[in-house]
């Protein structure tokens, strides 16, 4: 992990398993997106607050890889970095690790970017300023 690590603990509820009694694998991402959410808020930057000032902070790519199924009661951890991926694109390495074997669940790579009110991308100066 680098200079931007980050970390969340969780739990699986039972609502989020299958038929089989795994977690299903779209539940992974809400989990992925929660802890970005936390980490943005974490170093200053409100959702919302972007959203009413005209600026979206979208996803444009999600690559995960399912290494392990979770299952109800499990606890897992969340890891996050924040790294630059181009001029106008940030990434959110995440990895979900299995505790307390710490086994890996999912690797992930989510891409995003920020939108501007005419809907072009761009970074704002607070990303821009972690992105160094």
């Amino acid at each position: 992990m680098g200079s931007h690590a980050f970390s969340h603990e969780m739990a699986v509820r039972d609502y989020e398993c299958d038929i089989q009694g795994i977690v299903n694998n779209g539940v992974y991402q809400n989990y992925l997106e929660h802890v970005r959410h936390l980490y943005l808020k974490s170093i200053g930057i409100d959702f919302a607050e972007y959203t009413r000032s005209g600026i979206n902070l979208v996803v444009v790519r999600a690559e995960l890889d399912y290494k392990l199924p979770l299952t109800s009661g499990d606890r897992f951890r969340v890891d996050l970095d924040f790294v630059r991926q181009s001029r106008l694109r940030f990434a959110f390495d995440q990895a979900i690790l299995r505790l307390p074997d710490e086994k890996p669940v999912l690797a992930a790579r989510i891409i995003g970017t920020a939108l501007n009110a005419r809907g072009r991308p761009y970074l704002p100066a607070e990303l821009e300023a972690l992105l160094v």
